[in-house]
């Protein structure tokens, strides 16, 4: 409805004598007509975007729907928690950084300045490493196929000769080579989508869609599990191990005599700024019993 809204499309209904992602381009593109078919081989490319996309074990998005499962939620906040940590440009995000860093690079001239800001960390690598896959994703090998069969349909995206150049140019670097970092799922994902015409803002729910069998499948396991308890990580505070404490009344006191609450002399830094109470505060305190 969203995307419907976006492009002033009219909503279609489901045709159930389609596959899902047949129907999913339908329902995108049909503008109502009973009688449009999406093309087939657009059709295929997604499917295949979407089987790649399905499950991947205890990623981050999957990760926090098993941890909001853990409380009992319902499986519409479990995956909204997920869907909310799928949207991070290091997680389902990185696809669409991929095409901004491609497009900021912005020639295959450019290429050797960008690595070189990598190797500085003035720049950042976008589409590359994983903290499974220690050499090629395999998941990418299967995209970079689907984008050339996409590409013959909707035309070459300029783009894939500087993701390509790239590509060949980190994997012929030490650098990278010695850090295990290859391309990932992410790395061709978004031209694929940008080349079907999808928005960038619209790629988190492209992989969102597929990901939806993973969650729930995770949700499901965690009801069905006799030994499931409502999870809390450990926590190893590495902070201060003791501080002196100020009573109330004197805070304002010390803070005006350069004074921190440790008890030693604060420097301009450290020193608190006293702030006027907020007029929200003024409203809770007006009131009976607000402490």
């Amino acid at each position: 409805m969203a995307y419907h809204k976006a492009t002033g499309r009219v909503a279609a209904r489901p045709n159930q004598r389609m596959g899902f992602a047949e129907n999913f381009l339908y329902m995108l593109d049909s503008n109502g007509s009973p009688t449009y078919r999406p093309n087939p081989k657009l059709a295929r490319a997604l499917e295949i975007m979407f089987i790649l996309h399905q499950e991947h074990e205890m990623n981050c998005s999957t990760a926090a729907c098993r941890h909001l499962a853990s409380s009992g939620v319902d499986v519409y906040t479990a995956v909204a928690g997920a869907v909310g940590a799928l949207y991070g440009p290091l997680h389902g995000g990185a696809n669409e950084a991929v095409l901004r860093m491609l497009e900021r690079i912005g020639s295959v001239e450019n290429i050797p300045g960008f690595i070189a800001g990598v190797k500085a960390k003035r720049e950042k690598l976008f589409g590359f490493g994983h903290r499974v896959y220690k050499n090629f994703d395999p998941r990418a090998k299967i995209i970079r196929g689907v984008a050339e069969d996409v590409f013959k349909i909707a035309g070459r995206d300029p783009l894939i000769e500087i993701a390509i150049a790239l590509q060949d140019a980190a994997l012929s670097d030490e650098y990278f080579v010695s850090r295990k970092l290859y391309p990932n799922v992410d790395f061709y994902s978004g031209l694929v989508y940008r080349a079907m015409g999808f928005p960038p803002e619209f790629f988190t729910v492209l992989f969102a869609i597929p990901r939806i069998v993973g969650y729930t499948a995770h949700w499901r396991e965690s009801l069905s599990d006799p030994d499931t308890k409502i999870l809390r990580p450990q926590q190893d505070y590495r902070g201060v191990w003791l501080r002196h404490y100020a009573p109330l009344d004197q805070r304002q006191q010390q803070a005006q005599s350069g004074i921190a609450y440790t008890g030693k002399p604060a420097s301009a830094a450290d020193k608190p700024v006293i702030k006027p109470p907020s007029n929200a505060f003024r409203r809770r305190v007006a009131g009976e019993n607000w402490m």
